[in-house]
């Protein structure tokens, strides 16, 4: 059985490594990514068409000139191939962090619960792995982080999605985004996977200082002692 400290730190790497899982999960669920007000011109009248979407559904609402609310409806996906595209690679991103965490998961949970004899299933194997997934998440968050925006702005997602809720041709005046909880948490990912990272590196060096400790007392020993 491993010991109370072992236990200890990385259950608390385990639960690191779940909760990146479920922040995750909830990324890819929420439809809280981002909010855009798109204007539009038409004959005598402006309209304002506010959208709130993720990465498969979203909601927008039409308003015309004084804030009269036209028509409401719930939309899934419905952008062209440039655009659809950046979003499947976004998902992608998302998918492999998920499966990186998930192992993770697996490795530390193994190790709070067992003392394995295979090198790439202990602390080492963990930290190295840890070490890998860290680099991985920072970067494939980064990414998805990146290629959002670009989709929403270099690709013209909103206003796409918001000729696609009006009812009729119009001239786009102005696009207005503020990016939201679904989009800023990916940031704790980052946090989350640093912290299980230190947890596991503080146990990896406790454990060296201690070997290193049981092994000066044969080193200061006298030589007659250790030949005898």
């Amino acid at each position: 059985m491993p010991s109370r400290r072992k236990t200890s730190m990385f259950a608390s790497a385990f639960c690191t490594c779940v909760s990146s899982f479920v922040v995750i999960c909830v990324v890819l669920a929420t439809p809280q990514w981002v909010s855009s007000d798109v204007r539009f011109s038409r004959t005598n009248s402006t309209v304002t068409v506010s959208l709130t979407y993720g990465l498969f559904s979203g909601t927008c609402e039409q308003f015309v000139d004084a804030g009269l609310l036209v028509s409401e409806k719930t939309f899934q996906g419905e952008c062209c191939a440039r655009s659809r595209s950046l979003n499947v690679a976004i998902i992608v991103v998302l998918v492999l962090a998920l499966l990186s965490s998930l192992l993770s998961s697996g490795f530390t949970c193994t190790n709070a619960v067992s003392n394995p004899y295979q090198t790439f299933l202990g602390p080492v194997g963990v930290y190295t792995w840890n070490s890998v997934c860290g680099d991985s998440f920072c970067f494939l968050t980064l990414i998805a982080m990146i290629l959002f925006p670009v989709n929403v702005q270099g690709n013209s997602l909103s206003q796409e999605l918001a000729q696609g809720c009006s009812t009729s041709p119009q001239t786009h005046l102005g696009s207005k985004h503020n990016y939201g909880y679904s989009y800023w948490i990916m940031l704790l990912i980052l946090f989350l996977n640093i912290a299980s990272l230190v947890i596991i590196y503080f146990y990896d060096h406790a454990r060296y200082s201690k070997k290193k400790e049981q092994e000066r007392p044969i080193e200061n020993a006298p030589k007659d002692v250790i030949l005898f």
